[in-house]
């Protein structure tokens, strides 16, 4: 039942967390995409970054998005930056239902204020990293999403009843009704 879903959002708007109980709930295998690079290269993203640059580390996680998105009955948890390659929207978008989880700069910073394994965070502003990834990613995470939660709410399982929620809706609505926020 509603075949794949892929999360989407910034570092830190929980698609990790939320991604496993909405897999465990809806009995489907749960795969995190920067897991799979990291398991692929026996590398952490960190190093990848570091010895490979952002370039070729997107290269790697654009071709595990094309094999992952091929996989049928999963919820796959995206990186946060997996949209800004125009091919992984186009995977995404037509090989399952999109959902953007969407996280206030506050609630991003709180989650990921003692994580060392975000390389594009480890700077003197880590707040103004972060309005900045969002001002450039808001727009391409809201095209691709055919769904749109707020992460604001305060527990996982509730969240997750909110995507259960969405995602019926969304089932029972003409093909033509357009996305569900």
């Amino acid at each position: 039942m509603y075949g794949n879903i892929f999360l989407v959002g910034l570092m830190g708007a929980g698609k990790t967390t939320v991604g496993r109980a909405l897999a465990k709930k809806l009995d489907k295998r749960f795969i995190d995409t920067d897991h799979e690079i990291e398991a692929r290269t026996g590398a952490s993203i960190s190093l990848i970054f570091e010895i490979e640059g952002e370039t070729s580390f997107r290269q790697r996680e654009a071709d595990a998005i094309r094999d992952l998105t091929a996989l049928d009955d999963i919820v796959l948890a995206t990186g946060g930056g997996a949209i800004l390659k125009p091919e992984n929207r186009a995977c995404l978008a037509a090989r399952g239902t999109v959902i953007y989880l969407r996280a206030s700069v506050g609630s991003i910073l709180q989650r990921t204020s003692h994580d060392k394994s975000r390389p594009l965070l480890q700077t003197a502003d880590p707040r103004a990293r972060i309005e900045e990834l969002l001002r450039e990613r808001e727009p391409l995470y809201s095209e691709v999403a055919d769904i749109v939660i707020e992460t604001g709410r305060p527990n996982v399982q509730s969240l997750v009843q909110d995507i259960l929620a969405a995602l019926e809706r969304r089932a029972s609505s003409p093909p033509d009704a357009g996305r569900v926020s």
